[in-house]
């Protein structure tokens, strides 16, 4: 089955399409293939006048149909996710993920935006028709660490978030695909005293959510 990893930042790199990527680097490692798309590729002509009869738009909005899930990461700008990815979103028919698994990721500066997904564009994808919407996961700056040798580099809490998200959704597909889920890797069964977690198990610190 496969994964669109859907980036709406305006710039590239970012940290946004560079937890997207870890995320598609980790899907992969589990039997799922994706492949990439980040609007701000598309023609800007072309996406903000909705031109369904641009080859590269008529391809973007195909590849978003032909996925099984879809990954979708944005930077919050102003409480919200990016004018970029809502004028991709609206190029979509009224139910363009119907059937669909959807990750939403983002990334911010600070705490202050960390509920944004939920009230922002967790709506929008459940107006699209989203099958299922997984616990959205956010993460800040100081969460992230680029390095140029070593790569993305996540702090214990949000990488125990991520690997949820990872987990959940990795089930959804083989579940969605009538097939069994494999086992979890020896090295990570070994330990007895670490009990098996969800995103649910993981909440955000109480202060962060009275941001």
């Amino acid at each position: 089955m496969s994964i669109l990893l859907l980036g709406g930042s305006p710039q590239l790199p970012s940290s946004s399409s560079r937890l997207l990527l870890h995320i598609g680097e980790q899907l992969a490692l589990q039997g799922h293939s994706y492949a990439e798309l980040h609007v701000r590729d598309l023609p800007a002509r072309a996406l903000l006048q909705a031109d369904y009869d641009d080859v590269t738009i008529a391809h973007a909005v195909r590849a978003v149909a032909d996925a099984d899930a879809i990954v979708i990461a944005t930077p919050i700008y102003k409480a919200s996710y990016t004018g970029l990815l809502k004028a991709f979103l609206d190029l979509l028919p009224q139910d363009g993920l119907a059937g669909k698994l959807v990750l939403p990721l983002a990334t911010g500066g600070g705490h202050a935006h960390t509920l944004a997904l939920d009230y922002a564009l967790r709506p929008v994808l459940h107006a699209l028709g989203a099958k299922q919407v997984f616990t959205s996961i956010y993460a800040n700056a100081q969460q992230l660490e680029w390095h140029e040798g070593r790569g993305l580099s996540l702090d214990a809490p949000i990488a125990a978030r991520v690997q949820a998200g990872i987990e959940e959704l990795s089930t959804g597909l083989f579940v969605l695909q009538g097939q069994r889920p494999p086992a979890p890797a020896p090295a990570a069964a070994a330990d007895a005293s670490v009990p098996g977690r969800s995103l649910r198990d993981q909440p955000y610190a109480a202060h962060y959510q009275a941001a």
